[in-house]
């Protein structure tokens, strides 16, 4: 399967991965998202920080003073109706008793409640009471409602008091944090349908009639941010009390300010410590119900909730399914580093506009996406770094396999350059040539194992001079080599590299003949050839190619060989490569000469010195014509 096929499979897996997670969330499952959400919900409200409220509500607190005032909670009817009295004296829009009137009580404190209740507008609280297991959708059920869960029955309050006034359900929907994230605005049971309290209480403060349309609330032509399911997402202005919020002990001492009352809607609640319900929020542990009612109340008549419907929800999906791909395919990138930069830039910049959004008034889940993205993301990098750990063996294995066949300078320098020498290149270099003598004649009297092993020998000490000289071994001759230095590009030390490896050269294989046994080393020696001078560097070959010199340097240095054998040396350097390695003489040799000599294939002479070991002394003398 060819990289393209890969990446597509790829891409297509992930596609349908992300497909799948926003399916299953829509569809009820995969819950632990809910609680991932809610907690990026609560740190995304907490980067939006604190904001002012606009100024429409007033909660109306019975808080532990009014409690402690009267000695028990709940608070006794007749204390309510003074609170209430009290309050529409003071002309609200609508006031709102966030309290289950569902009890019967004393008889006078009801009566004088009831009696209360009709003098202004009012709406009180009833309960949904819904079974363990709710359903969403009942049997026969059609059109828009069939989204909402189904309760068993509504908590009223009593009718001496529902007769007096308007009636919303109070419940609000907590995350698997605990936090409410939303409130729903309508509730039903099999026969009947019900209002939630905050639309109750906005529909009546703005004197709009409320329509339901398949997929929105409307009130007069305004439209209600709700979800799909008719639920009011919910996003906290502040800490507990950052909706004015007067306590009702102001009512019983004469202090209520009537500007916090009159023309707002005006919520009576519980704050007392172990009474009412409490919730934790973004920026508290524990907010009173009725704060949390009363946000939503101030969402649904300022029109300032936060957007939550259909088209945020398609793009979601389309979030959850494109990023993950976006990601893959920039993980693919051949150029992995810079893909790998610009897939976390990408996740940054979601990430970004995703909290951009949402305080702007668009909450688009994360929590989704990030189901969506992390795991084939991180399964596709996982393959990639096992994929490139296979390529880096393979390509180690191949490294490994040219340098037997290449300098580790020459392999750098072909990986950097891989034209090198496609075109011929004229330049100075010096050239070794060494060559057994004697080796073919052996070749034929003893086991070819052994022969094997005296070429592996003698070839490991020619590769050891030539690397640790910095020279290139073009190729091994059978029982000779050839080594050049001045590639991959000429050195101002290059005769003198190339002079130190015939020496070098002429010192080990000497030490490994001796080391033979007498009836292998006796029957062999060995011949150097050095010379510097211009050479032309090319690749010969076509599919198949490799580096080699030719010109008249390295025809010298070959014939150099045979001028040493006949001269009973065996090693023989010109004055040329002597003058550029600036070589005077070694201390650990004996440098004779000059003998100005003819080689073969070449006219006019050359002048060559040879160079002996000096502890061996009883090394012939050159049969040379010396000149001074």
């Amino acid at each position: 399967m060819n990289r393209r096929v890969q990446i597509l499979v790829a891409l297509v897996l992930t596609a349908l991965w992300g497909a799948g997670i926003y399916a299953a969330h829509a569809n009820g499952h995969l819950r632990f998202l809910d609680r991932l959400e809610a907690t990026l919900t609560d740190w995304r409200t907490q980067v939006r920080g604190v904001q002012a409220p606009p100024d429409l509500v007033t909660i109306v607190a019975i808080d532990d003073t009014v409690v402690k005032r009267g000695g028990s909670y709940p608070l006794p009817r007749a204390d309510l109706a003074r609170v209430v009295d009290t309050i529409v004296q003071f002309k609200p829009k609508v006031v709102a008793i966030d309290l289950l009137l569902v009890d019967r009580s004393a008889a006078i404190g009801d009566a004088t409640l009831a009696n209360t209740l009709a003098t202004g507008p009012m709406i009180l609280a009833a309960a949904a009471i819904f079974p363990s297991a709710s359903e969403t959708v009942g049997p026969g059920s059609h059109g828009p409602l069939a989204v909402l869960p189904q309760a068993e029955r509504f908590l009223l309050p009593l009718p001496a008091f529902a007769d007096h006034a308007e009636v919303g359900v109070v419940n609000v929907a907590t995350g698997q944090s605990g936090s409410p994230l939303s409130m729903p605005m309508l509730f039903r049971t099999r026969d009947k349908v019900e209002l939630s309290f905050p639309l109750r209480v906005a529909s009546r403060a703005l004197d709009k009639p409320l329509t339901i349309a398949p997929d929105q609330l409307m009130l007069g032509d305004r439209a209600v941010p709700t979800d799909t399911d008719f639920a009011l997402p919910i996003t906290y202005y502040g800490p507990r009390r950052t909706i004015r919020t007067v306590s009702a002990q102001s009512i019983f001492d004469g202090t209520l300010n009537r500007a916090a009352i009159e023309n707002r809607i005006v919520v009576i609640g519980a704050s007392v410590a172990g009474g009412g319900d409490f919730f934790p929020t973004p920026f508290d542990s524990l907010m009173p119900g009725v704060e949390v009612i009363s946000t939503a109340i101030t969402h649904l008549v300022a029109g300032d909730g936060i957007m939550r419907n259909r088209k945020v929800h398609i793009v979601e999906a389309l979030t959850a399914i494109l990023l993950p791909m976006l990601l893959v395919g920039l993980l693919a990138w051949r150029r992995s580093a810079l893909g790998l930069v610009a897939a976390a830039a990408v996740m940054m910049a979601w990430a970004g506009l995703n909290v951009f959004a949402f305080t702007h008034g668009v909450w688009l889940n994360a929590a989704t996406t990030l189901a969506a993205t992390v795991p084939p993301v991180a399964v596709f990098a996982g393959v990639q770094l096992w994929a490139g750990g296979r390529r880096t063996q393979y390509l180690a294995a191949k490294s490994r396999s040219l340098a037997q066949f290449q300098a580790p300078a020459m392999q750098e320098w072909l990986a950097r350059d891989p034209n090198f020498l496609s075109k011929p290149v004229r330049q100075d270099a010096a050239v070794v040539f060494i060559d057994l003598s004697g080796f073919t004649a052996l070749s034929e009297r003893i086991d070819p194992d052994v022969l094997q092993d005296m070429l592996k020998a003698f070839h490991a000490r020619i590769d050891k001079a030539a690397v640790d000289c910095g020279g290139m071994i073009t190729g091994f001759l059978g029982d000779g080599a050839m080594i050049l230095f001045g590639l991959p590009g000429a050195m101002p030390d290059d005769a003198a590299r190339a002079l130190k490896c015939a020496i070098d050269l002429h010192r080990n294989v000497e030490g490994w003949i001796a080391s033979l046994p007498s009836a292998l080393g006796s029957q062999i020696g060995f011949k150097i050839g050095a010379h510097f001078g211009p050479i032309i560097a090319s690749r010969l070959g076509e599919s198949h190619q490799h580096i080699t010199a030719t010109g008249d340097t390295v025809n010298v240095a070959s014939r150099l060989m045979e001028v040493a054998a006949q001269n009973e040396a065996r090693l023989a350097l010109t004055d040329t490569l002597l003058d550029a390695a600036d070589f005077h003489g070694a201390p650990d040799g004996i440098l004779t000469g000059p003998l100005l000599t003819q080689v073969r294939g070449r006219s006019g002479v050359v002048t060559v010195w040879f160079w002996r070991d000096q502890n061996r002394p009883d090394q012939a003398a050159a049969r040379a014509e010396m000149i001074d």
